[in-house]
């Protein structure tokens, strides 16, 4: 996996930001937004909104999946899948739904969405059980084409009807495997430092129950994997990481605005 690039002389606002990625040959369009929806808690169902805020580095206003240590703060799903399932509206419990398949999208591709919205694909959306509450068995037919989550690098207003267009651009991938993002995050490690297991899932876009499975996956893994992650209120040594520059090899290129 890639790791973190050395942060670079960043525009200095929002347009520069855009207009320093929009100008190449190779940004085209390739769809619409449809629908817009938000969240405000995690235990209410996703909310139909006209209009929706995207804050750099955090994710949509007003949505609970809004965290600028997550790599999972926005999830887009496609219209396609919902007409092949003849699926209940918000059923994915997407913020966006676009005509794209979104299937085919690939990690580290940026894609502009309206006037200003940069977003920063990062992996395709698990599906989880959560989704057998729609329909039996769901979870299962959807593997894979749930939608993909991405990160908001540059923020600003989208509403349905905008236009979405690939920038032809490409920031280092992030795997769909869970197990290869928490290797990538724990060899971003700084020296001298740990991480716990709760920061280690949330860096990883992990619920907390998969902390469990951390300690003997890492001991698999040998010593020094081990070694760089523990438990909450651990008494072992060493500077407590939080995902500081994680997200940076993004800043780089579209503004420290967009760093963990």
């Amino acid at each position: 996996m890639t790791g973190i690039r050395p942060r670079a002389r960043q525009p200095r606002n929002n347009a520069d930001r855009v207009a320093s990625i929009t100008m190449t040959d190779m940004s085209k369009t390739i769809g619409t937004i449809r629908a817009l929806a938000i969240r405000p808690a995690r235990t209410t169902p996703p909310l139909r909104v006209d209009a929706a805020h995207a804050l750099a580095g955090l994710g949509l206003g007003g949505d609970v999946h809004a965290d600028g240590r997550s790599p999972r703060q926005v999830l887009l799903a496609g219209t396609r899948v919902y007409d092949d399932y003849a699926l209940p509206a918000h059923a994915l419990r997407e913020n966006i739904l676009v005509d794209v398949d979104t299937a085919t999208l690939a990690s580290g591709t940026v894609l502009q969405l309206g006037q200003d919205v940069l977003l920063r694909l990062m992996f395709q959306c698990e599906s989880c059980g959560q989704l057998d509450a729609q329909r039996p068995g769901l979870s299962r037919v959807l593997a894979g084409r749930r939608g993909m989550l991405a990160r908001v690098l540059a923020g600003g207003t989208i509403r349905p009807g905008d236009r979405i267009r690939d920038l032809g651009q490409t920031l280092p991938r992030w795997s769909d495997d869970w197990r290869e993002r928490v290797q990538h995050i724990l060899d971003a490690l700084p020296a001298q430092a740990v991480v716990e297991y709760g920061v280690l899932a949330r860096l990883a876009g992990l619920q907390p129950t998969y902390c469990r499975a951390f300690p003997g996956m890492l001991a698999k893994w040998g010593p020094a994997y081990a070694a760089r992650a523990v438990p909450m209120r651990s008494p072992l040594p060493g500077v407590r990481w939080e995902g500081d520059g994680l997200f940076d090899d993004a800043a780089g290129v579209y503004g420290a605005s967009c760093s963990a």
